[in-house]
């Protein structure tokens, strides 16, 4: 197995719809990003252009790409709860949760706990905090997902879940920003959406819902009267028809939802939402933000990365053009910057 040289460091984030792939100054902060490119996941040809142009070409050997990966694995877990304190330095009281609220298996899983204000390891010894935000993925889902790495190219040096490292992400741009109203975030999958409420405090809620893009396909057969599922579909993930005008009958269901989250949260907390954001929509499926914005009659969240990531030492070379820093990479940005506390963590 050949390895490309680690002077720089690469950081991959690969969802359903797209991979994002960019190489930095270095592995850790500060960091000067010399190239950023993204392109279809479906592509095979684009993929391969890709990761050729993103590694240095070092006499002729181009072997694997040593990265830091941000994946978004089907089942993945990414959950809070509320603990009790009296029971928490209990060996299996941890297991116990996670099986009764959340109905997975956690022997299936590698979990861990995490403090929802700070991100940092939950320690059950030494806790003041009821509240947790467990995360994992299923333990196959691990090995399927490290083959897919490799046999694109990639070597995971460091596997993260890219929805973990975007919460974080986002909660540090919140905080930044100094917004005054919390974020509703959708991390919107084919088969379902998973609903968070932060602040720039941290993780305030989550909420799976079982409706994802898939479940748009039916709207739109009725709506442009196709005769099967399948055509819809099809329709649907091409890149050739404009759903912008049809947007409030595709998401009439998945509106419901969260207007029955946002209600709760905001009888309990007594604040309201002021902006939404989607996270791994497919380049064409912007109209979908606009629609859930308006639907829910909220503001969409404005991502001015450029400012953020240099207030946090990550800067661009002159070849990048800036322009093209958008909403697209948060989650390969998010790494960066989970990356670098990790490794800050690490040397304190």
């Amino acid at each position: 197995m050949f390895f490309s040289k680690k002077s720089k460091g690469i950081f991959v984030d690969l969802n359903d719809h797209t991979l994002a792939v960019a190489r930095t100054s270095s592995p850790s902060g500060p960091m000067v990003v010399e190239e950023l490119k993204s392109c279809p996941v479906a592509n095979t040809a684009a993929v391969e252009t890709l990761l050729s142009e993103i590694q240095l070409k070092r006499g002729g050997t181009g072997g694997y790409l040593r990265s830091t990966c941000g994946v978004y694995s089907p089942k993945r877990l990414v959950r809070r709860a509320t603990l009790d304190l009296k029971r928490i330095k209990d060996a299996d009281y941890l297991d116990e949760v996670v099986s009764a609220q959340f109905r997975i298996e956690p022997s299936k899983y590698t979990l861990v706990a995490l403090d929802p204000k700070t991100g940092i390891d939950f320690d059950p010894s030494t806790a003041t905090t009821k509240d947790v935000v467990f995360s994992g993925m299923l333990a196959e889902e691990i090995v399927s997902t490290q083959k897919r790495l490799l046999d694109t190219g990639i070597y995971p040096e460091r596997l993260e879940l890219g929805s973990v490292a975007t919460l974080g992400g986002l909660i540090n741009y919140l905080s930044f920003i100094q917004a005054k109203t919390p974020t509703l975030v959708l991390e919107m999958d084919v088969e379902h959406t998973q609903s968070f409420i932060l602040s720039e405090s941290g993780v305030d809620t989550s909420r799976p819902i079982p409706q994802g893009l898939d479940a748009m396909v039916p709207v739109v057969q009725k709506e442009l009267g196709l005769k099967d599922e399948e055509s819809a579909r099809k329709l649907f993930y091409s890149n050739t028809f404009d759903f912008t005008g049809m947007g409030p009958s595709l998401i009439k269901k998945l509106i419901k939802e969260l207007q029955s989250s946002i209600g709760f949260y905001e009888v309990q907390t007594g604040q309201s939402i002021g902006q939404v954001f989607c996270t791994l929509l497919p380049p064409k499926m912007g109209w979908i933000h606009g629609a859930i914005a308006s639907q829910l009659g909220v503001g969409l969240l404005d991502l001015k990365l450029v400012p953020w990531l240099q207030a946090n030492h990550i800067t661009f070379a002159d070849t990048v053009p800036t322009a093209e820093v958008d909403a697209r990479y948060l989650g390969l940005f998010s790494l960066m910057l989970s990356h670098e506390h990790a490794v800050s963590q690490t040397h304190s």
